[in-house]
């Protein structure tokens, strides 16, 4: 009986520590601080893309090419890396896309692949390697209402609490794949989303990453 009892304390031990390992955490560098990033279980094509990616050394140097305060931050084209101040940058990417996942919403701090418009890309694939880190802002429920009758999503009670206390961008909703989350670091946003851009939103001073498993 005590054998029997220690193997199955020692099972809940396994299945407990198994799962408290079962997220999977990125960390992206940046020379105003680190931010701590999970990826979804629920996006698996993306999220086995983005590791990958990240376990190659892909995202070392790339730059924050596209800044726009009150809405996203966005990287991941490796045509950034050491890019002068004339090359246009945003068309770059590893050499394939990623199907779809869309479904969750983009509320501050939410990682999510950018991609080609409807009218080049109507399945909606996402680019290989370029993404972007949603700012937003704090949204009311009379626009949350208004995003849901032109049929953007439909939210429920904890998904409309979490846009009006922490904001984000529902005007993405069902548009684009989110496929992770900052935990820790969501400051950064903020402080690259405030630096000056040219008329391209390209920042004047680079802003290099480098994202690491």
């Amino acid at each position: 009986m005590k054998v029997r009892i220690i193997a199955f304390i020692l099972g809940i031990c396994f299945i407990m520590s198994c799962n408290s390992d079962s997220k999977t955490y990125v960390t992206i560098k940046t020379e105003f601080g680190d931010m701590k990033v999970e990826l979804y279980d629920f996006t698996p094509k993306h999220k086995a893309s983005f590791v990958k990616l990240v376990k190659d050394g892909f995202y070392k140097d790339l730059l924050f090419h596209r800044v726009i305060p009150g809405f996203m931050i966005q990287g991941g084209d490796p045509n950034s890396r050491d890019a002068g101040p004339e090359v246009s940058l945003g068309s770059g990417g590893p050499g394939y896309k990623i199907d779809a996942e869309i479904g969750a919403p983009h509320f501050k701090g939410t990682l999510a692949a950018a991609r080609q418009g409807d009218n080049m890309n109507p399945e909606r694939k996402s680019s290989g390697s370029q993404f972007y880190l949603v700012q937003g802002k704090v949204q009311s429920d009379q626009e949350l209402d208004g995003y849901e009758k032109r049929g953007k999503f439909n939210y429920n009670q904890e998904q409309r609490n979490k846009y009006k206390t922490i904001g984000g961008t529902p005007a993405l909703d069902n548009q684009y794949t989110v496929f992770g989350e900052v935990v820790e670091g969501l400051e950064i946003i903020d402080k690259i989303a405030n630096v000056k851009t040219n008329e391209g939103d390209r920042p004047y001073e680079d802003i290099k990453m480098n994202i690491v498993k």
